[in-house]
């Protein structure tokens, strides 16, 4: 398993439009992703509902997390979604 720690950098937290941003990027990650606040349950990274279910706030450190079979890749993966996440990117960077 393979985790990145980081620091909701969207003022508003994730919710609406930097859930979404936040969910595309999940799911183009070609790896299984999942995203808990630090003191929760994971839920699927890839589900808009469950990221918006999660409450997360900015300033809150949440957890990315990967169990693909190609650690490389999944950490590949996670660091990208850690630096969208914690930069509040208000757009899918071309890397992702």
């Amino acid at each position: 398993m393979v985790e990145r720690r980081v620091n909701v950098g969207w003022a508003e937290g994730l919710h609406a439009r930097p859930a979404s941003i936040f969910v595309r990027a999940a799911t183009a990650a070609g790896v299984p992703v999942t995203i808990a606040k630090a003191d929760g349950d994971p839920v699927n990274a890839a589900s808009m509902l469950a990221v918006l279910s999660l409450g997360a706030r900015g300033g809150e450190e949440v957890v990315l997390a990967s169990d693909a079979e190609d650690a490389q890749q999944a950490a590949t993966a996670l660091d990208r979604l850690a630096k969208l996440v914690a930069e509040g990117l208000e757009e899918l960077p071309e890397t992702v």
